[in-house]
């Protein structure tokens, strides 16, 4: 087996979690990294660059992971799609919808694979609650909700570990509650949808801290994804909150720990504990690599997770407008 050689872009907070992830992978050698500070990316990988231009321009790599804030993804997905490298790339997809579309653009454009790098639709519960309800455990789905909780946003000085995250026009739907979005469609299909309201709790922010949305997928089915930064459900919580999804025939439910019961009976332990979040951000790129490989394609390729995004931007329409907003792409 051919190993494969990726260049990584961007060595901070959360790309130490990918870091992580591909130095416990076998056949991939991340072989350089950029990063504007010097030491950070010599710490990352053999070879340094602090431009990502001359990172692709000198380095024979088979794939690149972009793991920089959202405002630089798109130009940095078009070079390496000039170049012909395939990409993996860290949601947010990018910084506002128009640059969203024209990632998706570029790469449809060029026939260079790009995947948008979101996980929490690898986290393993969620893996097994699908199983389980596509095995017709639960019966037909009526309805779910996610629970998104983490106590970080308090105070004078939240998110301590993503300051940069006070600043942001646009922060808890566009940053956090996204992941419900996606693993609402990755369960139970394309959104028709969103009904969505939002608040701003700590004034030391620029934009939203709180927010509720009502989805409403393509087959009638409705479900609610509520979040806020304020508290935690559980010490350390894998799952960021917890999760129900309640069928015709019983209930399945994530709990904070990231088990799965059916009713009261545990059905699926959560024994993982290396890496991000039920390592889901090694089973993410574990499917990048493979889609690689084998020519299949990403589940979050640019142009399907476009239908995740344009779920966000109809958000926060209707948080704006006071209404319900199509999450259709165009």
């Amino acid at each position: 087996m051919k190993v494969l050689r990726g260049g990584l872009a961007g060595c901070g907070f959360f790309a130490q979690f990918h870091l992580e992830a591909w130095r416990r992978m076998p056949g991939v050698e991340l072989a350089a990294a950029c990063d504007p500070d010097a030491a950070r990316a010599e710490k990352a990988a053999p070879r340094a660059y602090a431009r990502f231009e001359d990172m692709i321009e000198r380095e024979p790599l088979d794939f690149v992971d972009i793991a920089t804030r959202p405002d630089l993804h798109l130009p940095l997905v078009r070079m390496a799609c000039r170049a012909g490298i395939p990409v993996i790339c860290q949601k947010p997809m990018a910084r506002d919808w128009s640059e969203c579309v024209e990632l998706a653009a570029v790469a449809d454009q060029t026939g260079v694979p790009v995947m948008i790098h979101e996980n929490w639709r690898w986290q393993p519960w969620y893996r097994e609650v699908k199983r389980r309800i596509e095995a017709g455990e639960v019966g037909d789905i009526v309805t779910y909700r996610f629970r998104i909780r983490q106590r970080d946003g308090h105070g004078p000085e939240p998110y301590p570990a993503q300051p940069y995250f006070r600043t942001m026009e646009r922060l808890l739907i566009y940053e956090t509650m996204v992941h419900p979005i996606d693993t609402a469609r990755f369960l139970f299909g394309d959104l028709d949808s969103v009904f969505a309201r939002t608040r701003r709790r700590n004034p030391v922010i620029a934009a939203e801290d709180c927010a509720f949305l009502l989805l409403t997928h393509d087959s009638g089915l409705t479900g609610e994804a509520d979040g806020h930064r304020f508290t935690d459900l559980a010490p350390a919580s894998p799952v960021l909150g917890d999760a129900s999804f309640e069928g015709e025939k019983g209930i399945l439910t994530v709990s904070p720990a990231g088990d799965v019961f059916s009713g009261e009976q545990p059905v699926w332990r959560n024994t993982v504990s290396t890496g991000y979040r039920g390592d889901s951000v090694k089973a993410t790129q574990e499917h990048f690599i493979e889609c690689l490989r084998t020519g299949r394609p990403f589940e979050t390729s640019a142009r399907e997770y476009l239908k995740t995004c344009a779920a966000v931007e109809a958000a926060y329409v209707s948080a704006r407008e006071a209404r319900s907003v199509t999450a259709k792409v165009e």
